[in-house]
C-alpha cells in the first residue's frame, strides 16, 4: 500500500509563492509516474504538473512557466514550486502516483490565493 502525504499549502496573496511537498511511503524512481492535481470548488480535478515514466515533465497550460515540479528520490519526495500565484490557482492540491497499475492519491492540501 502506497501512502502519499502532502504539505505546504496555505493562504498567500496574489503574486506570491508556495512550495508543496509530497512524501511517499515507497521509493520513487525516474520511472514512476507522479504528479500534482488540483480541484477547485465545483470543478473537476485537473492535472497541474507531472513526471511521466521516461522522466519528462508536463504542465497544464494555465501554470506553465509559473509552476515547477521536482523530486528528491533520496527523500521519496516530490515538490511543486508555485510562483506568481493567481486567485484562480485556489484549489485543493493532490499528489498522485501511478505504480504497478494502481493509482494512489494523497489527502490533499488547500491553497488559497487571496488579498
Amino acid at each position: 500500500q502506497v501512502q502519499l502525504v502532502e504539505s505546504g499549502g496555505g493562504l498567500v496573496q496574489p503574486g506570491g509563492s508556495l512550495r508543496l511537498s509530497c512524501v511517499a511511503s515507497v521509493s520513487i524512481f525516474s520511472g514512476n509516474d507522479m504528479g500534482w492535481y488540483r480541484q477547485a470548488p465545483g470543478k473537476e480535478r485537473e492535472l497541474v504538473a507531472g513526471f511521466v515514466n521516461d522522466g519528462r515533465t508536463n504542465y497544464s497550460v494555465s501554470v506553465k512557466g509559473r509552476f515547477f515540479i521536482s523530486r528528491d528520490s533520496a527523500k521519496a519526495t516530490v515538490y511543486l514550486q508555485m510562483n506568481s500565484l493567481k486567485p484562480e490557482d485556489t484549489a485543493v492540491y493532490y499528489c498522485n502516483m501511478l505504480r504497478s497499475g494502481s493509482v494512489y492519491w494523497g489527502q490533499g492540501t488547500q491553497v488559497t490565493v487571496s488579498s
